[in-house]
């Protein structure tokens, strides 16, 4: 079982789009990375209030509450690719459309403080499945919409994806709130 995981994924190892989400996941241990990041983006979250949470930067854009939602929705696909891949699982998996799961979340009717403790639990429940995660697990491959992906991948991918957002709150969402 890896206490941490120092290697990146290779190119052929995910689909190209995945490259803008794995190229913003420094070196280093990926467990502390994803405690890190935790923490980061509870620290964000904290002083925003329930009108701030409804704040989008532009029409047609997510609130900053509907994006917690999306990233918890997120990183649960994620982590099942990754656990799926890992015990050896051979069936393809589907794709997701975030735009149509979205609505369903009801993000916007639950309080900024329940969401965020949702996507804090589904975080550690990905960090306890790295930790638990068998060395030989992480190069594991499958198929994930209808493209190749280990299991390395799919969890670098977690952190990614966290951070392209966490970049677009500090950018986009948090001067506008001010």
């Amino acid at each position: 079982m890896p206490a941490s995981v120092l290697v990146r994924p290779a190119t052929d190892d995910y689909a190209a789009y995945y490259q803008r989400y794995i190229e913003l996941v420094p070196p280093g241990d990926l467990v502390a990375i994803l405690g890190a990041q935790r923490d980061e983006l509870l620290a964000l979250m904290a002083p925003i209030s329930e009108a701030g949470a409804g704040y989008a930067y532009a029409p047609g854009k997510w609130t900053i509450r509907e994006v917690i939602g999306h990233l918890t929705d997120t990183e649960r696909v994620f982590a099942y690719r990754a656990t799926a891949f890992s015990r050896g699982d051979a069936a393809p998996l589907p794709g997701f459309d975030q735009d149509a799961w979205l609505p369903y979340g009801e993000y916007q009717q639950q309080p900024l403080p329940d969401v965020v403790a949702e996507w804090r639990a589904v975080r550690d429940a990905t960090i306890a499945l790295l930790r638990a995660m068998p060395a030989e697990g992480l190069a594991r491959r499958g198929v994930a919409s209808d493209n190749p992906v280990t299991t390395l991948a799919a969890l670098t991918m977690i952190p990614g994806h966290v951070e392209y957002h966490l970049r677009l709150f500090r950018e986009r969402y948090l001067p506008g709130i001010g």
